[in-house]
Formats: structure tokens, C-alpha cells, sequence
């Protein structure tokens, strides 16, 4: 942590610094509320030892200006005319802790462990918070898909070491459920799960949201931020998309994980990390390595424990389970009383391709809830995509060697690629035929 100590003899300033710094915790020293102040403006701490009695200005009435300018800050009072009345005064007023001169190293220790304590409470509490609001049906980590079960079990043992996850999957496939699953398995679990999406900030703002920065380090920086991998400090740091990371960062990442340091935007000094780190991505990070917008050396730091999640079209026997399970939250949510799906809707989810997988099928449930009339679900209440299957216009996979043509076939066949396909030319290629073919039958089909 970083501790400002305000005190007016020198004597105690630098014992309490030794202390601190021998403990691993940065210091700054001021001798005054003036100075102290003046430190808040500069920058953030994370507590303060504040003696009672300063020259020129009273310790009580101190502690309620620095609270202003840092509302986090914990707040320990110490003072050689120690009383009661005077301990329960500095409560009253905001101090976290009282402390009577002299002190003790073990004294010193038991208050930053109380400290300590408390923000990681805060944090869990946060994110709780965050996690309630989200409004997420429970996570369900069963399966019958032996490929899910193995993924599970090598989940289960990388979560009760620090080594580094990597999670890869398409879009949708329940990477950052995972992803949390193995942090609340963890021994990290009584700490924070932070999550960083690699792909929703400029480079510039990224580098900041990752690491921190110092005030003015560039424009628009007002203020000292510390950073996810400092929230992070003794929990998980989560990269979502992390093969979406610009090059100018990775090394910074590297660093991180390498030797567990990193420093701010702005700033020189390196700062030490006791962070898990959980990485997922969509992309093929080996292909990136190729292509050069990948660093080989962090591709093969974040590569220790890869989890490769299946597309949901790969888990046809557990669909129906997660299907009644998003139908049973969504109705609680929608205070309904709906108990299941006709065996034509059945049907056609098993039919469907799930390009969106997990999230698709989650939104295609919660808008058939809100339509839905009766205790069933009905075909009505599906997209139209869905739809044309359970009332059987469309074609399955499955359906191969029945009455229909060839060009019936192909025709379906184009469409399924086009669904979960990006781009036109990724279906292109999967279709084995050049872009401007698939351009012309994509027409031809009105799509």
C-alpha cells in the first residue's frame, strides 16, 4: 500500500516509515496538515498515520479535510495522550483505527492487516454488488458432453495452481463463465475477479485501465488512477479478448507476467503484483503469432493451460438443460408461469446451428418469455430463423438422404456457414469456392 505519515517529530515519521517499507508498503512523510494536503493533490495513498497533536493545527480537524480529498483512505490515529474520549472523538470522525505512542512493529503489523482486511471486503463486496445488478441466471456447470467434462476437470486442477489460463472458444461459448468459475475455485477466491476488455479502449486508455497512471501524464489524465492490476492485487485479473491486446502493450504484459511487476503511465518506478491472471480469446492466437500481431514469447506465457470451450452446436445433449434453465430464470424475471417447450420448438433448438451459442440461445429464450402467451413455449414465440424449423421448412444437418434436392442442400448448407461465419470471406473459404461465387449465391438466396 501506499502510507502517508503526518507527524511532527522526525523521530517517529522515519521509525513508522522503517516499519512500513520493511513490510513491503511505499511511505511518504510530511510533517504538517498543509504538506499532507498538498500530497492528497498530488496523488492517491491507501492509508495514513495522522498524530493528534500537530504543530499549529489539531489532528481532529485534519482527518475530516483529508477524507474529503481521498473518501478511500484508511485513517489510523496515533497520539502519546492516548484516552478513551479522545479515541472514540477520531472514530466520530472517520479514523479506521486508534493507536497509542509508542508503538509496537506487531502493533503496526495487526492495524495494515485490519486495513487490509477491510479492502479486500470492499472489493468483494463491490463486485458482488456489480454481479447482483447484472441480473445473471446461475451458472451450471454440468454437462453430459464427455468433451465438457474433461474441460471441467483440467479446470477444477489449474484452478488450485497460480499458472496462467488461457480460454478460447468462439463468441458466446461461456468463456468468461468459466473464466470465473476457476477464480471462485481458487485461493484467490476471498478476493476480486477484475475484468478487462482488451477490445473497448484505445490503446492509450487501455495501457491507463490496465496499469494506472499519474496525474498528467497526458491530457485529460486530472488525476491518479491506480489501475485493474492494482484492484486486482491478491485476486484475478481477467483479459477478455486478449488476442485483441496492441502490440505496444504486450510487452507491458509480459512484464506482468514474467516477474510480476509493472509500471504506471507517467511513471518509472516499478511496482510489484500478486495477481492470477485468466485470459480468453476468439481468435487464433497461433495465427496471430504469424501474422505478427501476436508476441510469440507472451503467446507462450498466457499458453500454460489452455481451455478450449466448444461451440454450443458441439454440445447438442446438453442444450435442452440449458435451455430450461435460461427458461426458468426468464420467467422468474418476467413473473410468469411458464413450464416448458413443445416438442416442435424442442426440435427446431436442436436443429439450429447457434452461431451465437450461449448468448444467442439466452436472448432467443428471454424474447420468447416475453412473447409467449401460454405455460408453453410455442414456435410463434421464436425468431423466424427458428421458426421455418419447427415448422419444418427449413433443413438440418441431420436431415442428409431426405426428400429433397440438391440445390436444397447447398442452398441450406450456405445459409448455416453464413450464420456463424464473420466474414464473407472466412465462408467463403469454408465453402471451398472465391468470394465473388459466394457473393452471387448469397443474393440469389436474398440474404
Amino acid at each position: 500500500m501506499r502510507v502517508l505519515i503526518i507527524d511532527d517529530e522526525e523521530n517517529i515519521r522515519r521509525t513508522t516509515a522503517l516499519l512500513l517499507e520493511g513490510m513491503g508498503h511505499e511511505t511518504v512523510l510530511v510533517n504538517n496538515g498543509e504538506a499532507a494536503l498538498e500530497q492528497l493533490d498530488k496523488q492517491q495513498f491507501d492509508a495514513a498515520f495522522l498524530d493528534l497533536k500537530l504543530e499549529g493545527k489539531s489532528g481532529l480537524e485534519l482527518l475530516p479535510q483529508l477524507l474529503t480529498r481521498n473518501p478511500k483512505m484508511e485513517i489510523v490515529v496515533f497520539t502519546a495522550f492516548a484516552s478513551f474520549e479522545s479515541a472514540v472523538e477520531a472514530m466520530r470522525y472517520g479514523a479506521a483505527d486508534y493507536l497509542p505512542k509508542p508503538f509496537t512493529p506487531d502493533q503496526i503489523r495487526q492495524v495494515l492487516a485490519k486495513i487490509a482486511k477491510n479492502r479486500r471486503l470492499k472489493g468483494r463486496v463491490a463486485e458482488l454488488e456489480a454481479r447482483i445488478s447484472s441480473v445473471i441466471p446461475e451458472v451450471d456447470m454440468t454437462t453430459h458432453e464427455p468433451r465438457m467434462q474433461k474441460i471441467y476437470e483440467v479446470a477444477q486442477k489449474a484452478a488450485a495452481m497460480p499458472a496462467t489460463v488461457l480460454i478460447l472458444g468462439e463468441s458466446g461459448t461461456g468463456k468468461s463463465v468459466l473464466a470465473r468459475h476457476i477464480h471462485e475455485n481458487s485461493p484467490q477466491r476471498e478476493n476480486v475477479f477484475v475484468t478487462v476488455s482488451c477490445p473497448s479502449l484505445s490503446r492509450e486508455l487501455l495501457e491507463s485501465e490496465l496499469f494506472g497512471h499519474t496525474k498528467g501524464s497526458f491530457t485529460g489524465a486530472v488525476n491518479e488512477t491506480w489501475g485493474k492490476v492494482a484492484a486486482a492485487e491478491g485476486g484475478t485479473l481477467f483479459l477478455d479478448e486478449i488476442g485483441e491486446l496492441p502490440m505496444e502493450i504486450q510487452p507491458k504484459l509480459l512484464r506482468l507476467l514474467q516477474e510480476k511487476e509493472y509500471e504506471r503511465v507517467g511513471e518509472s518506478k516499478p511496482r510489484r503484483a500478486n495477481v492470477r491472471v485468466i485470459a480468453a480469446t476468439n481468435r487464433n492466437l497461433e495465427q496471430s503469432v504469424k501474422d505478427g500481431k501476436f508476441r510469440e514469447d507472451l503467446y507462450y506465457r498466457v499458453n500454460v493451460v489452455p481451455l478450449r470451450m466448444p461451440p454450443l452446436r458441439e454440445r447438442r445433449s446438453d442444450l435442452m438443460r440449458i435451455a430450461t434453465n435460461y427458461l426458468e430464470f426468464c420467467a422468474a424475471q418476467c413473473g410468469k408461469r411458464i413450464t416448458g417447450f413443445t416438442p416442435e420448438v424442442e426440435q427446431s433448438l436442436q436443429r439450429y446451428n447457434w452461431p451465437g451459442n450461449l448468448r444467442e440461445l439466452r436472448n432467443v429464450i428471454e424474447r420468447a418469455v416475453i412473447l409467449a402467451d401460454g405455460m408453453l413455449i410455442q414456435g410463434a414465440d421464436l425468431p423466424e430463423e427458428l421458426s421455418m424449423l419447427s415448422t419444418g421448412t427449413g433443413l438440418s444437418p441431420t436431415q442428409l438422404g431426405g426428400d429433397y434436392s440438391l440445390e436444397d442442400l447447398e442452398n441450406e448448407h450456405i445459409k448455416q456457414v453464413l450464420q456463424r461465419t464473420k466474414t464473407l470471406e472466412s465462408a467463403a473459404r469454408t465453402l471451398g469456392i472465391d468470394s465473388a461465387t459466394l457473393y452471387r449465391k448469397r443474393k440469389k438466396l436474398g440474404l
